[in-house]
């Protein structure tokens, strides 16, 4: 498959443009947040979570990966799972807390972040935009694919702060809480993921030869690469048939989901427990020993 897809062309897969757009960001957090000499500075975790974060993001979306999302239905779904699950985590990680304080000065996004709020939210709209009618219309427009996906980010990071929020004042949930709240994220999202995997027919458009396999591709292949090649479909690089390869993508973006999820309850429940076992009183037995 890898030969395959070099005839797109280097651009195509390594995004220099968005690598150089990556690059400024980086950039950007030195300046802002590395190359201080006050107690604002970045601690070093912060600043391994923060470039940890940008090159997943690069990874995801500048790398090889991003051209097979637009081929592959399962490699979409991985994307995805990495770029909503996992990267939003690291740059809330990677940014210290007095930065965040001050764009949470905002009324509206402390509103958005409530927990019931950013829950319903985020579940929402990743489901809304897997329904085909808007998953085919968003993959056909550049526009439209860059407004969605960024609003769903946007509403993944929304969704995360109530468990990772860095101001003490705002984290509202204890860790029972944030328990239930990861549970009640793993349910929200399995109808959109069971709709898909248990599907018998190809539910989307954009992955068929004569639907809009071409302007999805558009997307990443620059339009001179795309006019001078005779592609017949996706089959010619997916070695699985189109409704094979949709359930697959199913199954993927839900196995990663419960494998992220379940290492966050890992992490909240374990330190949680150990805390309340070691205020638990002695036996009577114990107590008496000590006693003598």
């Amino acid at each position: 498959m890898w030969q395959d897809i070099q005839i797109f062309g280097f651009r195509a897969l390594w995004s220099p443009y968005y690598m150089i757009f990556i690059l400024c960001l980086g950039l950007a957090y030195y300046f802002l947040f590395v190359h201080r000499t006050d107690n604002k500075k970045a601690s070093s975790q912060q600043i391994l979570y923060l470039y940890g974060g940008l090159l997943l993001l690069y990874i995801i979306k500048g790398s090889p990966i991003d051209l097979m999302s637009h081929i592959m239905f399962t490699a979409h779904m991985i994307q995805m799972a990495i770029y909503y699950l996992i990267f939003p985590i690291l740059i809330i990680k990677g940014i210290p807390s007095w930065a965040w304080e001050k764009v949470f000065q905002l009324s509206l996004l402390r509103l958005l972040t409530k927990p019931l709020i950013a829950l319903i939210l985020f579940n929402g709209l990743f489901s809304f935009y897997h329904i085909p009618l808007i998953f085919d219309f968003a993959k056909a427009n550049e526009y439209a694919h860059a407004v969605i996906t960024s609003t769903i980010l946007i509403a993944a990071f929304f969704m995360w702060w109530p468990i990772f929020t860095p101001i003490k004042k705002l984290e509202t949930l204890t860790p029972l809480l944030k328990i239930g709240y990861i549970i009640a994220n793993g349910i929200l999202i399995t109808p959109a993921c069971a709709l898909i995997i248990f599907s018998l027919d190809s539910l989307y458009q954009t992955y068929t030869a004569n639907g809009g396999w071409i302007q999805a591709l558009a997307l990443c292949v620059p339009s001179d690469v795309l006019s001078g090649l005779a592609l017949s479909g996706p089959e010619m690089f997916s070695p699985l048939g189109l409704t094979e390869d949709q359930q697959l993508g199913g199954i993927v973006m839900k196995i990663t989901q419960e494998i992220i999820y379940g290492c966050l309850l890992a992490r909240i429940f374990f330190p949680w427990f150990r805390s309340g076992a070691d205020k638990v009183d002695p036996l009577p037995s114990a107590t008496y020993q000590q006693s003598e």
